[in-house]
């Protein structure tokens, strides 16, 4: 997490990904609590309407989406393939984890991205063996 408030200004949250991450904290999942973080606001949506109904989409994502529809200067944060694609088509500038930590290294601000990659996959978080290569060789760690 501390690299967050060091590559950016301002990170918002709406609360429906505070609850998604109180969900995964009940499943036994080591989250942060964002409330504990000075840096993070959370802030609701202020329409609903701003964003079509998507069935697939997650709340969380939603309301990610609705800030960033709000605030035209905003960077998502994304990784949810729907999520992106429909970033994309409303225009919206989005990032992932994945782009998160390659900002981090070139900004020294962490010495290799491989161990944190480690531990995304044993979060569970899904990376296929390519755009692991892909991103380490991006960051000079694979050649």
């Amino acid at each position: 997490m501390h690299i967050l408030p060091a590559l950016t200004k301002t990170i918002v949250v709406p609360p429906a990904v505070l609850k998604e991450l109180e969900e995964g904290k009940k499943l036994g999942i080591d989250l942060p609590n964002l409330n504990d973080f000075n840096w993070i606001t959370v802030r609701q949506p202020l329409s609903i309407s701003a964003l079509p109904l998507v069935i697939n989409l997650g709340a969380g994502e939603t309301e990610v989406l609705m800030l960033a529809l709000e605030s035209k200067d905003s960077i998502v944060i994304l990784d949810d393939g729907l999520a992106r694609r429909i970033a994309k088509s409303r225009k919206i500038k989005l990032t992932g984890t994945l782009g998160l930590l390659i900002d981090a290294k070139n900004a020294d601000l962490i010495s290799t991205v491989e161990p944190w990659l480690n531990k995304l996959q044993i979060l569970g978080f899904r990376l296929a063996s390519h755009t692991r290569i892909e991103v380490l060789k991006i960051v000079n760690e694979l050649s």
